[in-house]
């Protein structure tokens, strides 16, 4: 076992070539970018990976990015990024990037934020934020898992909610500047977490806040509030 650790280690450390594959848009300013990485090690859902541009005057640009693809073997992964105002990786990617370009990724990294689909888990977004737990989603339907799972994903408005064609029973949208008519427009609240802290699936809940400084700071206050011990909860913050 640990022999096959340190290969994948090294594996994750290699910088390799990912083709472009396909270009799908999710909201106005995200789109989801898949690439084609054959020699890709696999991952577990809510890890991120290394990216790297290259110029032709030979300036490099690498940012990390969390993967939104869940775990197949295929050799295929998935980044869904927001078009950051200024921003030279994200710019490239919404303006100019096509399919057939090619990048360099390394990885997997990051196993703190990574859900292997062996425990309860209680999933808190906004924004982008929902780019690793929507990983965790969906790896719980490919591998149709029976471990309970929810997910809590912050929007301003409806047509900025990422991923708004694929969510299911498992997902509770919250809308804080505008909302379907009937569905009531506010931040993430105790309202909205307390009924699922109440559930206490067996084991209870491991949760999993990914957003802004700020959405991480009140939706951790919001779980521990409810009852969820601190040390079962894992935050990745952005921004």
């Amino acid at each position: 076992m640990p022999g096959r650790i340190a290969v994948a280690e090294q594996e994750a450390s290699v910088w390799q070539r990912a083709t472009l594959t396909e270009i799908r848009r999710e909201t106005p300013r995200a789109a989801t970018f898949r690439f084609a990485v054959p020699a890709w090690p696999g991952h577990l859902p809510g890890q991120h990976l290394m990216l790297r541009l290259t110029a032709p005057d030979g300036y490099t640009a690498q940012r990390h990015y969390s993967i939104a693809s869940a775990p197949d073997g295929s050799g295929q992964v998935e980044l869904t990024l927001d078009h950051v105002d200024g921003g030279e990786v994200s710019g490239w990617f919404h303006t100019e990037a096509r399919p057939g370009d090619t990048v360099e990724v390394r990885g997997p990294t990051s196993g703190f934020f990574a859900w292997p689909g062996d425990r309860p888990a209680l999933l808190l977004g906004a924004g982008s934020g929902v780019v690793p737990l929507m990983s965790m989603v969906r790896h719980h339907r490919a591998r149709a898992l029976t471990v309970p799972l929810r997910l809590l994903v912050s929007a301003r408005t409806p047509e900025e909610l990422v991923y708004a064609r694929e969510y299911g029973a498992e997902t509770t949208p919250v809308f804080t500047r505008g909302a379907p008519e009937g569905v009531p427009v506010g931040r993430l609240a105790a309202a909205h977490v307390a009924p699922l802290l109440a559930e206490r699936p067996p084991g209870g809940w491991e949760a999993y806040v990914c957003g802004s400084n700020a959405f991480a700071e009140h939706a951790s206050r919001l779980l521990v509030a409810a009852g969820q011990p601190v040390d079962r909860i894992r935050i990745e913050r952005f921004g």
